[in-house]
């Protein structure tokens, strides 16, 4: 018997690299051997579907508490916070009121990309929950690093053992440049912290390609050129239809990824419509490690 159906935990994975569908269970009242089956769900299928959820802001920073302390919000394109007196909460949205941004990131494409590898200790989780959602579009994009790292031909993987990425700092999965950062496309002087190009899971011990974004990515040592042409052949690798997942919208549901083994993608929407996401994020234990 698996340890999930030990306390009734209803794991439906999908018909897909990643992903699973959690049934039955309410998020703002999980005893704690539950809470262990889910946290076990999340290591073993990379992205949690929670349907039907009611949650106050203070509801979802307290069940992502129990993954572990959170960070902050980055500050929002108008250099705000978002969510006054809970700073662990970012504003995914296109809504504008009184002539302002409530969130960010607009209605248009966000591209693949790892939440915040760009700075030295990335989280490790991220948490997002539907308020609002447009009639159509919006869908979220997940894909499986395990996979991509598994399909990497032996020459290929022989090649990237032992490199290192730089992972841009300077504009987000919007595009938007961030929040006092000078913008640049020079991918050798643009900011952003450096991570291995193959790591291992802290939790899974399982072997993972970590990119976090294309734009101005950088791997350190190479000529420019270079650098171009062997991420631009890992990417090819990274973005295969077989190995994603995407998400419809609900309102109510809750979707949490291992951001340490999945990147993510948003498709765009009407910006007439709209659309409001509260996020959370589970702060790292230590940078991605080889």
């Amino acid at each position: 018997m698996r340890k999930e159906e030990a306390v009734r935990l209803d794991v439906r994975p999908n018909a897909a690299a990643l992903g699973a569908e959690v049934k039955g269970v309410d998020l703002r009242a999980l005893d704690e051997a539950t809470f262990q089956a889910v946290h076990r769900a999340w290591v073993d299928h990379l992205v949690l579907l929670f349907r039907g959820q009611t949650l106050s802001d203070d509801d979802l920073i307290a069940f992502s508490r129990r993954f572990g302390d959170l960070d902050w919000a980055p500050v929002q394109e108008t250099g705000r916070r978002f969510v006054d007196g809970k700073p662990e909460i970012y504003v995914v949205s296109n809504v504008i009121e009184k002539g302002e941004p409530i969130g960010s990131l607009g209605a248009g494409e966000a591209v693949w990309h790892t939440d915040m590898s760009y700075i030295e200790d990335p989280p490790k989780a991220s948490m997002l929950y539907a308020l609002e959602i447009p009639p159509s579009g919006g869908n979220t994009g997940f894909v499986n690093m395990y996979a991509a790292y598994d399909a990497l031909p032996a020459a290929l993987k022989q090649r990237v053992e032992g490199l290192v990425l730089k992972h841009d700092g300077t504009y987000n999965s919007g595009g938007y440049v961030r929040q006092g950062i000078t913008a640049t496309d020079d991918p050798v002087t643009s900011p952003g912290a450096v991570h291995p190009l193959v790591c291992t899971h802290p939790e899974s011990r399982r072997r993972v390609l970590y990119l976090g974004r294309r734009r101005n990515g950088y791997i350190l040592g190479l000529p420019l050129a270079e650098s171009e042409k062997l991420l631009d052949e890992l990417w090819s690798y990274a973005t295969r239809d077989e190995f994603t997942w995407h998400h419809q919208w609900r309102v109510g549901d809750l979707v949490m990824w291992d951001n340490r083994c999945t990147m993510h993608r948003r498709d765009p929407f009407d910006s007439s419509a709209r659309r409001v996401m509260h996020r959370t994020q589970i702060k790292g234990e230590a940078r991605p490690a080889a």
